[in-house]
């Protein structure tokens, strides 16, 4: 099986902000630090930034700490990405889409399209952009 999944780079704050994803979509979320794999020498700065943090459940999303050799420090979130959420599911489509929102910037409210699905966007506290798509049940 082949999958493709988001995999998020955060500048020191990761294990806050998967935790706060883990509050909003639930499931399994689980920690590794550069330390713990010995990737930064003992004592380094960066041992207890997280070099895996991973969730699992009804959404799986990646994501690790943006160190200095890794990626460009400080790390600048771009806008040429967006994380799509889209199903059936109104009340938890909409559930999720005001979590994300919270501390956040709606770019769109969450409202009826003219191609017929519901549709919204935002800015999380983050700084990642997300797009909710809400089909009808009959949609093929």
């Amino acid at each position: 099986m082949t999958a493709l999944h988001a995999y998020l780079n955060f500048p020191g704050t990761t294990r806050e902000a998967m935790t706060w994803y883990h509050s909003i979509f639930g499931g399994e979320l689980n920690f590794s630090t550069f330390g713990e794999y010995q990737a930064v020498p003992p004592g380094h700065s960066a041992a207890d930034n997280i070099m895996h943090a991973s969730l699992t459940g009804p959404i799986t999303m990646y994501a690790a700490d943006s160190i200095e050799g890794m990626m460009p420090v400080p790390l600048a979130v771009g806008n040429n990405i967006n994380l799509s959420l889209m199903g059936t599911d109104e009340a938890l489509l909409r559930g999720w889409f005001d979590a994300l929102a919270e501390g956040g910037t709606v770019i769109m409210s969450l409202e009826p399209q003219v191609w017929g699905d519901v549709y919204g966007a935002l800015v999380d506290r983050y700084g990642i952009n997300w797009m909710v798509n809400i089909g009808s049940e009959d949609a093929g």
